[in-house]
């Protein structure tokens, strides 16, 4: 169903589906190639479905599509349900012949998921017909405990190299998965995010140790090699960029399988003749990747970013009844309304978003601090006109944080600014780290992309007023669990910080309350001034 359309500029990683093949075989078509085909040495087939970043959205919502060249529109999408229904119908295709795999960040991002740390999601998760997944950097949400209890529930096994228990130093799951798919002997190396100690709140990984990718090439030896694969993936959690920079630093992968960052990659991109996919979100796509293997190469490969919409793709009836059955629990309480809307609120841009600017005001009314930040989350659907209800707060913050305020100076109000824009542009795809820019309350920030680092900074002002940086302003942000008592939204050295007993979703709630129409509209709060205000990509 076609939803009210959301008429915003373009952008990101936009084209067709694509196809790549050595142009020295024969192609379907000619007589070497009709040949070929009745030959019993003919290329073998195999499909691989990838999916990522699922964040437990267990049931179909609206999804904001975008093309260059046309206008952006909403439709409904994705859910469990309908994902499982598009798996099956391409199983049914080449039966035999397909693997499916999942990106990670799947157990969290949802309130279902939230209220039972994970559990309600399994249920559906095991129906979609996975092969194997990889964790991403938010299944420690709930603490390494749970996340080993979700693993053995899973009918599928997680896989990871580079993540180990802190104390015995041995892994956590297996490096990698070895299939035989059809014909062809298929090996995917799992790598999720090194930096989730830092990147997540320090208590949620807490026991566990996190490595770079230094036993990447002995472990693709090791697949190719001792295991004869014929096909080597690399299936990791640590963003589209990054994953485009270390597919530059390694031999031997065929097709580098990337998630994190949510990215919608219609074309692949090659790195060295490698190609590097990312399959977007919340189940609103599925990543299909048709593969020919001839005597242990590839001989011809396909890519197509599969959207999952609502009118193209029905949903399978019995997921749905699963889904059904493990949120009943949480019905009631999700469903409660508190709050209106009267236009779209909005998440997906990289600068600055409708729905944050909403959710910086809120946090910043409930403490009546000068400034507030809301961290730069990727995660929510759009909210349509109409109401807001519980459910959606778990969107808008996936975690329930307390709310800390503190002082800081101006100078450190622009070193954090400076950091944060490092993160997120830096020129060296290693060095980015975490989500988007913060969305600020009461401030408002001028700055350069491509300026050289510690440079981008061009203006702050606060409440209008150019930022002093002697003197002190009070400042509200979300506690992270295990941070130091000084630490302020990553600002290290706050004076008299304090946590509160008020936590983001009560300052939502009391915010909405008051308000009686939650709507906001792009205010240039953050503007860069060399790129344009909606921003779909890091890349």
């Amino acid at each position: 169903m076609a939803l009210p359309l959301l008429t915003l500029s373009a952008g990101g990683l936009i084209a067709a589906c694509a196809t790549g093949a050595n142009p020295s075989l024969a192609r379907p078509g000619d007589a070497r190639a009709d040949e070929q085909l009745h030959d019993s040495d003919a290329p073998h087939e195999l499909t691989v479905l990838f999916v990522a970043d699922l964040h437990a959205q267990l049931y179909e919502h609206p999804e904001l599509f975008w093309h260059e060249g046309q206008e952006d529109r909403l439709e409904m999408a994705g859910g469990f349900a309908r994902v499982a229904a598009a798996i099956d119908a391409i199983k049914a295709e080449n039966p035999g012949r397909v693997l499916v795999l999942d990106g990670g960040d799947t157990l969290q991002g949802a309130g279902e998921a939230a209220l039972t740390q994970g559990a309600a999601v399994v249920p559906a998760l095991n129906a979609l017909g996975l092969d194997a997944a990889i964790p991403g950097n938010w299944e420690v949400a709930y603490g390494p405990q749970v996340l080993k209890d979700r693993a053995a529930e899973l009918d599928f096994p997680l896989f990871a190299a580079n993540l180990r228990d802190e104390a015995s130093g041995e892994r956590l799951f297996a490096p990698y998965i070895i299939r035989e798919v059809g014909e062809v002997k298929v090996a995917v190396i799992g790598y999720t995010d090194p930096d989730v100690p830092f990147r997540q709140p320090p208590a949620y990984s807490r026991g566990l140790s996190y490595q770079g990718p230094e036993e990447l090439p002995a472990l693709i030896d090791e697949v190719r090699q001792d295991q004869g694969a014929d096909v080597v993936l690399l299936l990791s959690h640590i963003g589209l960029a990054k994953a485009v920079q270390l597919t530059g630093e390694l031999e031997g992968i065929d097709v580098h399988l990337s998630s994190d960052t949510h990215e919608r990659t219609y074309e692949p991109i090659v790195e060295k003749s490698t190609w590097v996919v990312e399959p977007g979100a919340f189940g609103s796509f599925l990543g299909r990747l048709d593969l020919k293997v001839h005597r242990g190469q590839i001989v011809d490969k396909r890519w197509e970013l599969i959207e999952l919409t609502a009118e193209a793709y029905p949903e399978d009836a019995e997921v749905r009844a699963l889904i059904d059955q493990a949120t009943a629990p949480t019905r009631a309480e999700l469903s409660q309304v508190i709050g209106h809307t009267s236009g779209v609120l909005a998440r997906h841009n990289v600068i600055e978003t409708t729905l944050d600017n909403l959710l910086s005001d809120a946090l910043r009314e409930a403490t009546g601090t000068e400034i507030a930040l809301s961290n730069g989350f990727r995660f929510g659907n759009p909210v349509l006109p109409g109401p807001i209800v519980e459910g959606d707060l778990w969107k808008f913050y996936p975690v329930v944080t307390e709310l800390k305020t503190g002082q800081v100076s101006g100078a450190q109000i622009r070193a954090f600014w400076e950091r944060e824009l490092e993160n997120v542009f830096a020129h060296n795809p290693a060095d980015r780290f975490g989500g988007w820019i913060p969305r600020p309350s009461n401030m408002s920030v001028r700055f350069e992309a491509r300026a050289p680092r510690g440079e981008r900074v061009k203006e702050i002002r606060v409440g209008g007023e150019l930022l002093d940086d002697e003197r002190l302003y009070t400042l509200t942000a979300c506690e992270r669990e295990g941070d130091e008592p000084h630490m302020l939204c990553r600002i290290p050295n706050a004076q008299n910080t304090r946590i509160h007993t008020l936590d983001a979703h009560d300052a939502v709630r009391q915010y909405l309350q008051k308000h009686p129409d939650a709507m906001r509209h792009y205010e240039d709060r953050v503007v860069a001034e060399d790129l344009p205000r909606i921003l779909r990509s890091q890349l």
